[in-house]
């Protein structure tokens, strides 16, 4: 049987090749390195140094670990296409990746590339990409995405159009998606602005999970479930998850009809899971949280809280909000 040799090349700066999932770990850091310098790259597993396809085996389970390594352990988030690729009898894994929101660290430390090799970044490098990612113009909603205007959910955005109308907070007369995304700001030409994307596109840049637990503490759920999707549909599925899970009580009143009482007022449950979206953290990779305690309700949003401000703060006096993301809460309001 004849048993064919294929070599894709050298490895550039662009390109790293690991000889299996072995080298994981490793492969993430390249990742880094090469966002770092050139925005996008492609990384091989099941080739050798020197470009020779050598394979190695493939299940659901490693294409999964290839994916959770990468979320878990670069920052910020990427959204690799990670797929699998044939030479002949053998079979390797390629994710490709891109990014804008340099500089990205892997295992907590910034790297860089240079020829074929993943050096730490020095500090002045570090501190001038963290300087020119935090001018609101190079903030990752405003980035480019790879989604166009064709790619808008119109049930979607009709429902969001309708709603804002009847509200008196939007009045444009022409309601074609690429008049109102421009007006919205949230367009470049055909192109959607990552933050048109997480609000109007079936993608994976939004994600939620819900949790039913038996108690008080994380430790036996009853139920759980997760969404990927745009903001809107994931903010009504989580809503109605809660009103779901809650306990109403019965009112008469006298009238011939009973009223029910929800436990949390319905209007301050959505309140909240639209708060949790608005102003995450979506380039750490980490997923909106619903948990249903046996007693009390939990929403988490990713992202710490505004340096020099607390909680209390707003509490306790009216304060000028801070926007974390300031196209997508603008367009929520």
């Amino acid at each position: 049987m004849t048993n064919n040799l294929y070599s894709l090349g050298e490895e550039t700066e662009q390109i790293e090749f690991k000889k299996s999932t072995g080298e994981l770990k490793e492969g993430v850091i390249s990742m880094a390195s090469i966002l770092n310098k050139h925005g996008s790259g492609k990384l091989y597993f099941g080739v050798k140094n020197d470009g020779t396809v050598i394979g190695q085996e493939i299940n659901d389970t490693t294409m999964r670990s290839v994916s959770q390594t990468i979320g878990n352990h670069l920052r910020p988030a990427v959204y690799p296409t990670i797929t699998k690729e044939q030479y002949g009898e053998r079979t390797v894994i390629l994710v490709e990746f891109e990014g804008t929101q340099q500089p990205y660290l892997a295992y907590n430390v910034p790297r860089i590339r240079v020829a074929d090799e993943d050096l730490v970044m020095e500090q002045p490098i570090y501190e001038e990409m963290m300087r020119k990612r935090d001018n609101i113009s190079y903030s990752w909603e405003s980035q480019r995405s790879k989604y166009k205007l064709s790619d808008i959910d119109q049930k979607i955005f009709k429902s969001y159009l309708g709603k804002a109308k009847k509200v008196g907070r939007i009045s444009f007369e022409n309601e074609d998606p690429a008049d109102v995304m421009t007006k919205l700001e949230l367009s470049d030409g055909e192109w959607l602005l990552n933050a048109g994307a997480a609000l109007f596109v079936e993608c994976g840049i939004n994600e939620l999970q819900m949790a039913k637990f038996a108690s008080d503490e994380r430790l036996t759920f009853t139920d759980i479930r997760r969404f990927t999707g745009p903001i809107l549909d994931l903010a009504d599925k989580a809503v109605q998850y809660v009103v779901d899970a809650m306990d109403w009580r019965v009112m008469f009143d006298g009238s011939l009809e009973r009223k029910e009482i929800p436990e949390i007022p319905v209007d301050a449950i959505r309140e909240a899971v639209i708060n949790s979206f608005g102003h995450r953290l979506v380039e750490s990779g980490q997923s909106v949280e619903v948990a249903i305690y046996r007693s009390f309700i939990e929403i988490y949003s990713p992202g710490k809280f505004p340096d020099g401000v607390t909680p209390e703060m707003f509490i306790r006096e009216i304060r000028k909000p801070i926007r974390r993301n300031p196209l997508i809460t603008r367009t929520l309001y």
